[in-house]
């Protein structure tokens, strides 16, 4: 397996621009994911690794080894799409032994290396059947026996669940993890759903129009995002966005909202005479009845253990995820308690969060939890 090197890589297609010069790194046998809305140049990107598309500029490095201006026959990838693409007159046994045979591998090898595989994805059984008749688990598994077989330097797939129905895509995904784990395969993996970036990823890259707006663990995406649009995509329901004026000196603790400070995590940078955006989690908000802070209560959606409640408050809505047994009734006026060490602060022009003292945050939610 091998350690992938995306350096400030674009992709144009006359006058359109697919990927604005973008950067990242994926370490030797992480798995990890490409994530952003339909359009957002994810596919894009893991087709010019892959070598099917060629880059406008950049770099991808390989193992060490530039491979953006070569072919995709040299450069020891295996594709897998979301449409399986099996040979549809040949059986399961042929489908996964393809590469092998086409490589001229001796047919005894071939055979071991097929039986090999097929018991690592669970599927011995099928080995003589027709591709046409199964289920698409199945298929999806042949996909995958075809591009493990080779022992290639990474894994490329393309949303490879997506034709799945939910409940059957779940357990695919957990699947696909844990043969990532046996394996320590190098495995770069696209996706739409947020919710399965970060279920399987040991790093994800979040894309918007082309461009790379984060990329680091599941929890640093979530926990603290890099712009609105992260902030926004990441999360169910995402987080919330109370905006307000304010001229902030580094080394900020509080911003005032209609009336009320509200401590935020110590700012590193300043800003003046600016509209900025205090975003918190659904879950860092807690509800009661004599805090300073309040909005009136417009919804409540019951989900089982929580519940979500909506309220307007001077500053935009807000939804809470409370304890479904909270009361919480329309028309009701609710104090509002931020969890300080969660909050964030964004640049309503540019999107861009400010920075914070990440030092005292740390220690802010390590108190926090022995509290």
């Amino acid at each position: 397996m091998a350690e992938i090197v995306i350096r400030n890589l674009r992709k144009e297609f006359g006058a359109f621009v697919a990927v604005q010069e973008s950067s990242f790194t994926v370490a030797d046998g992480e798995f990890f994911m490409l994530l952003g809305p339909s359009g957002c140049g994810k596919t894009t990107t893991l087709r010019m690794i892959a070598g099917l598309e060629l880059p406008t500029s950049g770099q991808i490095l390989l193992d060490g080894k530039d491979v953006a201006q070569m072919r995709a026959s040299a450069r020891d990838i295996a594709f897998v799409f979301q449409m399986f693409a099996l040979y549809p007159h040949m059986n399961v046994r042929r489908n996964i032994s393809y590469p092998l045979v086409s490589q001229g591998m001796g047919r005894r090898d071939v055979r071991r290396k097929v039986d090999e595989v097929a018991g690592i994805l669970g599927i011995e059984s099928i080995l003589d059947r027709p591709v046409g008749g199964l289920s698409s688990g199945d298929r999806q598994r042949v996909a995958l026996g075809r591009a493990i077989v080779r022992e290639p330097k990474a894994f490329l797939m393309d949303e490879p669940l997506g034709a799945l129905d939910a409940e059957f895509r779940e357990r695919m995904a957990e699947e696909l993890r844990a043969l990532h784990d046996r394996m320590g395969a190098t495995t770069v993996y696209v996706t739409h759903d947020q919710l399965e970036a970060m279920q399987m990823g040991d790093k994800i890259v979040v894309m918007n129009h082309g461009v790379v707006e984060q990329w680091g663990t599941p929890q640093e995406i979530y926990d603290r995002p890099a712009t609105m649009f992260v902030a926004n995509f990441i999360g169910s329901p995402p987080m919330n966005f109370l905006r307000f004026e304010a001229t902030l000196e580094p080394g900020a603790t509080s911003v005032r909202l209609s009336g009320v400070d509200i401590p935020i995590p110590r700012l590193e940078t300043g800003v003046s005479g600016r509209e900025l955006v205090l975003g918190v989690r659904p879950e860092h908000v807690s509800l009661g009845s004599d805090g300073a802070y309040r909005g009136e209560v417009i919804a409540t959606e019951y989900l089982g253990t929580t519940q979500i409640v909506t309220l307007k408050t001077p500053n935009g809505t807000l939804r809470v995820r409370a304890p479904s047994g909270q009361p919480a009734r329309v028309g009701e006026t609710m104090s509002l308690d931020f969890n300080t060490a969660t909050l964030s602060i964004f640049d309503a022009g540019s999107g861009q969060a400010m920075k914070v003292d990440r030092a005292a945050v740390r220690a802010a939610m390590k108190e926090r939890s022995h509290g």
